[in-house]
C-alpha cells in the first residue's frame, strides 16, 4: 500500500489537530517517498518520536522525478513492501510531485490510501468568506514582471467575470514583492484575502480586504508560509 501522510502546515501545530492514524501509518513502514530529507525526517519525529530514524529508507520524489528514478522502489512496492508519501507541508499531491508515484500505483495494482491532513490552499479558501463552491488554484504566479502583472490582471478578470476564487501562491521570500505586485495592478475595489501562517497557534494570520484598505495596512510576510484568494 502507499500512505498518502500529511504535513503539519506549522512545526508548532498542537498534535490533536491530527488523526491519531498518521502515527500508525508512520509506525508501520520504514519507507518513504519524500521531496526533502532533513524535513522528512521532522515530520516523521514529530508524529512518531520513538521511530528510530537509522531505519529509515526514504527515496526522493521532487518535481525533478521520473518513474526511471524510482525503479528500485517501485520494485519493492511490487513485491509487497508498503510505503508512505510524504509532503514537504499539508497533503501530498497537492502543490506538490507526489501524484508521480500515486499514478504508477493505480496503473499497478497498489493499493493508495489518503490520510485526512491540512492543506493550506483549502483553509485559506474556507477561512476567506469567499466563494468555496467554484475555485480555482494557480500555484505560482510569473516572476517576470510583466507576464505577472498580466496574470494578476487576469486573475482579477476572472473574479469578475465568473464569480469563481482565484487561488495562487509565493515562494516566502518573495510574499513582500508579490503583495506589493498586487497593490500595484489590482483595482481599489478587489477583494484579497491573505492566510499566512496557517494553523500556527500564535501568530497565524487570515485576513480579508479590499486592496486600498490593504495599501494602507501592509503586513509583513517575508519568509513566511502564505497563500493568496481573490474572489468576490
Amino acid at each position: 500500500m502507499l500512505f498518502l501522510i500529511p504535513a503539519y502546515l506549522s512545526e508548532n501545530s498542537p498534535q490533536d489537530f491530527f488523526a491519531p492514524v498518521i502515527k500508525e501509518y508512520i509506525l508501520k513502514t520504514d519507507y518513504f517517498f519524500v521531496e526533502n530529507e532533513k524535513t522528512a525526517r521532522k515530520i516523521i519525529k514529530f508524529f512518531a518520536p520513538e521511530k528510530k530514524q537509522a531505519d529509515l529508507k526514504l527515496f526522493l520524489l521532487d518535481k525533478y522525478s521520473e518513474n526511471s528514478d524510482l525503479k528500485e522502489a517501485q520494485t519493492l512496492m511490487k513485491n509487497g513492501q508498503d510505503f508512505g508519501l510524504l509532503s514537504e507541508a499539508g497533503l501530498p499531491c497537492i502543490a506538490d510531485p507526489g501524484n508521480l508515484m500515486v499514478k504508477w500505483c493505480h496503473e499497478n495494482s497498489v493499493k493508495v490510501v489518503p490520510v485526512n491532513g491540512p492543506s493550506s490552499i483549502i483553509l485559506a479558501l474556507i477561512g476567506s468568506g469567499f466563494n468555496g463552491q467554484e475555485f480555482t488554484f494557480h500555484g505560482y504566479l510569473p516572476i517576470d514582471k510583466s507576464e505577472k502583472k498580466s496574470k494578476i490582471q487576469w486573475l482579477e478578470s476572472q473574479v469578475q467575470k465568473t464569480g469563481y476564487s482565484q487561488i495562487f501562491m509565493e515562494t516566502p521570500y518573495r510574499n513582500n514583492q508579490l503583495f506589493e505586485d498586487l497593490c500595484q495592478f489590482l483595482s481599489p475595489q478587489s477583494k484579497l484575502c491573505i492566510a499566512a501562517n496557517i494553523n500556527d497557534p500564535i501568530d497565524e494570520f487570515i485576513k480579508t480586504k479590499t486592496i486600498k484598505d490593504w495599501r494602507k495596512n501592509k503586513p509583513e510576510l517575508h519568509k513566511i508560509p502564505a497563500v493568496f484568494v481573490l474572489g468576490k
